[in-house]
């Protein structure tokens, strides 16, 4: 691959059972004033991250660099020699007044500063798993972020309403609607959306943008899309990278992805048919098994929850299913 088409991986993680990281998490919430969802859950560690990079080196050998996110947290696992491995440290590329951080939007706003990072670089949670194989085409095609461009009406109130609120309105304050459709037209109502076309035909009578159909999975993105955004919106990404904890003030990746189909810096495609998502529950644990054993899908995402009995029961079905298909040890691994 050529290098104006290497593309990277980004994951962040950390390990909420860590006495140390729960020492300063205690410490600063009790400190803090943020007004939203702060709860440990988003740090409890499922024990399965070791299969989302074999699932990264099996089915997308293609990737030239997995960009590895952490406070300096190391699963015991990792082999920090290993060749496509960049690992790095918050204070690496995060300037140190904001840090340290317990919320996930500074790691996401500052991205591109991360050292070494291609232009065109995938984002991934660390509750999105590969499958089965894909190619670089999955998430780009002519150089450009693959993505559907579907219009939708926000989620009224609560942490994920406000905050995809703040995303729009700083890209309505930046793109006129008549242009970005005149300027793209085939990217707004392009039959490869399917029947989600027909959200974005009712709601295209607002003057303005009214939202757009996010999706929880793998994100395709310009790094110099980042540094437009900053550029443009410096003093309010700078506020938000000081947020030690999640606040309804903030904005997060969004901002950049709605930035990037409001420039028409996209390639049109469907991306709801290769994908499948569960919750990690009693409910669907026994889905969820089959679905990672019968590779269902290209990817997996799996949204954790409290709605299960038994954790340590749940994460050995999930895990035992993980290595049905993904018995062997990657080059990430000692």
């Amino acid at each position: 691959m050529e290098s104006s088409q290497q593309i990277d991986i980004v994951i962040p993680w950390v390990d909420g059972s860590d006495p140390e990281w729960q020492a300063g998490f205690k410490k600063y919430r009790a400190q803090a004033t943020g007004r939203d969802d702060n709860s440990e859950i988003r740090y409890r560690d499922w024990d399965n991250l070791q299969y989302l990079f074999r699932g990264i080196e099996k089915f997308a050998p293609w990737v030239r660099k997995v960009h590895f996110v952490t406070t300096g947290q190391k699963p015991k696992w990792l082999n920090m020699d290993a060749p496509k491995l960049n690992f790095v440290r918050h204070e690496d590329f995060i300037p140190k007044e904001w840090l340290p951080t317990f919320s996930v939007r500074p790691i996401e706003l500052n991205m591109h500063r991360i050292e070494g990072l291609s232009e065109r670089f995938v984002f991934f949670n660390d509750d999105y798993f590969l499958l089965r194989p894909v190619k670089p085409e999955r998430f780009f095609r002519g150089g450009l972020p693959c993505d559907m461009a579907i219009l939708d009406t926000l989620p009224m109130g609560g942490p994920r309403g406000h905050m995809l609120m703040n995303d729009m309105d700083v890209v309505i304050r930046h793109f006129d609607k008549n242009k970005v459709l005149k300027d793209n037209p085939g990217k707004w109502l392009n039959p490869k959306y399917g029947s989600q076309l027909l959200r974005s035909v009712a709601l295209m009578p607002f003057s303005v943008f009214p939202g757009f159909r996010n999706h929880h999975m793998p994100q395709a993105f310009l790094k110099s899309t980042f540094r437009e955004v900053w550029e443009a919106e410096g003093p309010l990404l700078r506020e938000v990278s000081g947020h030690r904890f999640r606040d309804i003030t903030d904005v997060n990746q969004y901002v950049f992805r709605f930035w990037q189909l409001m420039s028409g810096k996209f390639h049109p495609v469907n991306l709801a048919k290769d994908s499948c998502r569960f919750n990690l529950s009693d409910r669907e644990a026994d889905k969820l098994a089959e679905a990672i054993r019968t590779q269902k899908r290209d990817i997996l995402v799996m949204a954790d929850s409290e709605d299960f009995s038994d954790f340590g029961a749940l994460v050995t079905k999930i895990n035992s299913a993980f290595d049905a298909i993904l018995p062997e040890k990657s080059s990430f691994e000692i």
